[in-house]
């Protein structure tokens, strides 16, 4: 079997030894239900617990603002459609252009139902314009939601001047932090946020399982109705070793974060610059300073992306187009579009996200291959003019 080299982090993370050694009691040593009063049940509580301190305590919140939820789907709709059940006297939503499928999806559920939408539009780095979005904001306005750390380009924006916008207009605030959470601080005192998500398969944790951490005081309602776990907001049967596996990911990447930011990062301009140096006509899409560490999204003019992932995969290199969540779909990127570039050159765009066990011996091979696929999709390409 030939060597596989992933660049794909950024759409699941290989779970970490030592969160699996930290999961393995709650399959079958301590398998009891959160909800029981028996020690069984009493010994998963407390580690959900720890595992809930340990999450709040990384952005400086309080544990019982953190709910558990399966997933950060889950825990953006939460956000969304749980704001609005709650105070139907504000009917207007205010996202940009650039967010996650399950934002702009949620967001567009709540336009059929009467909601004002308003899409903010992006710059050609991917950033907000926040003298628009304070005209914006007015007394209807329910909620921003502004996604952090972009999951195709990778642009950062600033969370600090888009919280005091909203806490100055007194409109609740929530950002889709599942790419950012661990790889950039996030105080959501400082920064004001009212509601955030983050899951646990983009930081070496399990799947399954993400948070929706909501501020204290603020009324939401719960989309799923049961028994009334974790605070009345997500009733269903608790995951314990999959949270628990979640609270040993943020340990552990706040141990080494300093240490793996910067070579990840080093590996990550290494990349860049080899891709700008070797190849013609091709660049770089978001911010160049303004970046999540781990992440490289480049166009090739004239070429299908598609296609040059596919002559990757043959070569053992795994990287994606767009959002792996929906990479299969051939409608260009949502996120690349707003960005100002054509069909074809969002048709033609790569994504290699790198994580913490990348190596610069990766990285070179990449580099050796890569301008070689691109010369050889670029010869049978159908957008060459």
């Amino acid at each position: 079997m030939k060597q596989k080299y992933y660049f794909d982090y950024a759409a699941t993370t290989p779970i970490d030894p030592r969160v699996v050694k930290a999961m393995l009691p709650y399959f079958g040593e301590i398998y009891g239900n959160t909800m029981s009063l028996h020690s069984f049940g009493m010994k998963s509580a407390e580690a959900v617990e720890k595992s809930r301190e340990i999450i709040a305590k990384s952005i400086n919140a309080k544990a019982d603002e953190i709910i558990f939820t399966g997933s950060a789907t889950e825990s953006n709709n939460l956000a969304l459609k749980g704001l609005a059940e709650a105070h139907p006297n504000k009917n207007k939503i205010i996202i940009s252009a650039i967010e996650h499928d399950c934002v702009l999806n949620s967001a567009r559920w709540l336009k059929s139902k009467g909601y004002r939408l308003v899409v903010l539009p992006v710059d050609k780095e991917g950033k907000i314009d926040l003298e628009l979005l304070e005209k914006e904001v007015d007394e209807k306005t329910l909620v921003v939601s502004i996604i952090h750390g972009n999951n195709e380009v990778g642009t950062i924006q600033d969370l600090q001047k888009i919280g005091n916008i909203c806490r100055n207009h007194k409109v609740y605030f929530h950002t889709d932090a599942s790419q950012s959470f661990t790889k950039t601080k996030i105080d959501v005192e400082d920064m004001k946020i009212d509601l955030l998500t983050a899951s646990s398969h983009k930081i070496y944790g399990p799947k399954g399982v993400a948070i929706l951490y909501v501020r204290s005081g603020i009324m939401i309602n719960p989309i799923l109705h049961g028994g009334g776990h974790e605070g009345g907001l997500r009733s269903s049967t608790v995951n314990v070793s999959a949270i628990v596996g979640m609270g040993k990911a943020v340990e552990i990447s706040y141990k080494v974060g300093k240490l793996e930011s910067c070579k990840v990062e080093k590996l990550r301009d290494k990349l860049i610059k080899g891709v700008l140096k070797t190849i013609p006509d091709c660049w770089v899409n978001g911010s160049l300073t303004d970046r999540l560490y781990n992440n490289v999204n480049i166009s090739f003019k004239n070429v299908e992306g598609e296609s040059l992932l596919l002559e990757l995969d043959n070569r053992g290199i795994m990287c994606s187009t767009g959002s792996a969540c929906s990479s299969n779909n051939l409608e260009p990127s949502h996120v690349l579009l707003a960005m100002g570039l054509t069909a074809p050159e969002a048709h033609g765009s790569l994504r290699f996200s790198l994580g913490r066990w990348t190596t610069e011996k990766e990285i070179d091979y990449l580099l050796a291959v890569l301008p070689k696929v691109v010369k050889k999709i670029r010869k049978i390409s159908p957008f060459k003019i």
